[in-house]
């Protein structure tokens, strides 16, 4: 006997459990599939204060500042000894200004069981085998924690799997991204900083002393421990041998700030891997389905986008599917993909300056717009969507604009 649901949703991950719980105060039958069992480990740990109105909206913010997690209020970058930091609460966007640096596990955690309190039915360690898209209603065959295999059958599907990239797998939908092949090695220490030395209000970005397009993050928690992670190039990461927590140490040395602010730290957890993480789809949706976050497109993690991308697509996905059920047309390509995609567009330049230099040369020249700044910042804290901002209507035009005239002086 095939089950049936109103919306099935694969993955409790943020974009996950943020459209469950948006749906359930509609009022809408929710089952999310999940193949792990939560909390489990994951990375994307600074979140952007954009990300919040999201979780507000979805009923979970109570539930969030209540989990005791650490302060954020902008970001600090590192580059030769320069230092240079925003205030996400000075921006030109209005909105919220601050947010949390996060140990996923257990903020991932927060948010699915939110959305189980409202009422979605969040079935783990059940994973999906096949998808059928092809009728009125999609069709899942998922395997229970038992092994057994049963299907079930929804109006409408939402792939919220992040990185494990469900409907794109299934249904031959994934295309090359454009960005170059990087990888990221990283973990989490205790990170015996010294009171006084380091922000621990901001994550902190250095770039390597020697290559521009190798840069390492610091994302502080509440508890005294720290992410530390480097992003390179795949040939770059090669040339460093041994277990992957030897190779991030290594690279950790070779920058002066990095390794002093660091001398005291406790390496106590093996360090992991990801590679050519970047990813692209075909299409952001389809017949009865969408894909939301990871699951579309993830570019890169230098600007912490991920979560911001994954809860704003839930939030047009639900605002489109509500829009049906009221009766009204959609176009999925026009109400859904196309808003989405201008703000990872926006991104997208943002993250592409990064490398080439141009936006490393313009955060650390010493003569700063205030003006600019603002509007700068409020892309660096999510709010890419902000068409009133030039940043984002024209942000490749504004950026390589803004980078040669830093040069002429």
């Amino acid at each position: 006997m095939i089950q049936q649901t109103d919306i099935a949703i694969i993955g409790a991950g943020p974009a996950g459990s943020i459209a469950a719980a948006l749906l359930r105060r509609a009022g809408r039958e929710v089952v999310v599939i999940e193949r792990e069992t939560f909390p489990r480990f994951s990375i994307g740990e600074s979140l952007l204060p954009q990300s919040m109105a999201y979780i507000e909206k979805a009923g979970l913010l109570q539930d969030v500042v209540e989990a005791g997690f650490q302060y954020k209020n902008g970001a600090a970058f590192v580059r030769d000894g320069q230092y240079t930091d925003f205030d996400f609460r000075d921006k030109f966007t209005p909105g919220w200004g601050t947010t949390y640096q996060v140990q996923r596990a257990a903020f991932d955690h927060v948010l699915a069981n939110g959305a189980q309190k409202a009422g979605a039915d969040i079935r783990y360690r059940h994973a999906v085998l096949a998808a059928d898209v092809g009728g009125n209603k999609p069709l899942l065959t998922v395997r229970d924690e038992n092994e057994h295999t049963y299907q079930l059958e929804a109006s409408f599907l939402l792939d919220a799997s992040g990185f494990g990239r469900t409907l794109p797998r299934l249904l031959d939908l994934e295309t090359p991204s454009d960005f170059p092949v990087r990888g990221a090695i990283f973990t989490h220490i205790e990170d015996g900083i010294p009171t006084g030395t380091f922000d621990r209000n901001k994550i902190r970005v250095t770039v390597h002393p020697e290559h521009c397009h190798v840069w390492y993050w610091l994302i502080p928690f509440s508890n005294g421990r720290c992410s530390i992670g480097v992003v390179a190039e795949t040939a770059f990461l090669e040339r460093y041998q041994g277990e992957h927590t030897e190779r991030l140490r290594a690279i950790v040395a070779e920058d002066p700030g990095l390794s002093q602010l660091l001398a005291n730290a406790g390496w106590d957890t093996p360090a992991r891997t990801l590679t050519g993480y970047a990813a692209n789809v075909k299409s952001l949706w389809g017949n009865r389905y969408a894909l939301l976050g990871n699951a579309g497109e993830f570019l890169d993690p230098v600007f912490s986008s991920g979560v911001t991308i994954a809860v704003k697509s839930a939030d047009l996905a639900v605002t489109a599917l509500l829009r049906e059920a009221a009766g009204e047309q959609v176009d999925w390509e026009q109400d859904y993909a196309r808003p989405l995609k201008r703000g990872v567009d926006t991104f997208r330049a943002f993250v592409t300056a990064w490398y080439d230099g141009r936006f490393q040369n313009i955060i650390f020249h010493p003569d700063k717009n205030p003006a600019i700044e603002r509007m700068i910042s409020s892309i660096l804290a999510g709010y890419a969507w902000d068409e009133n901002n030039p940043y984002v209507a024209k942000p490749e035009r504004r950026l390589s604009s803004l980078e040669a005239a830093c040069a002429a002086f």
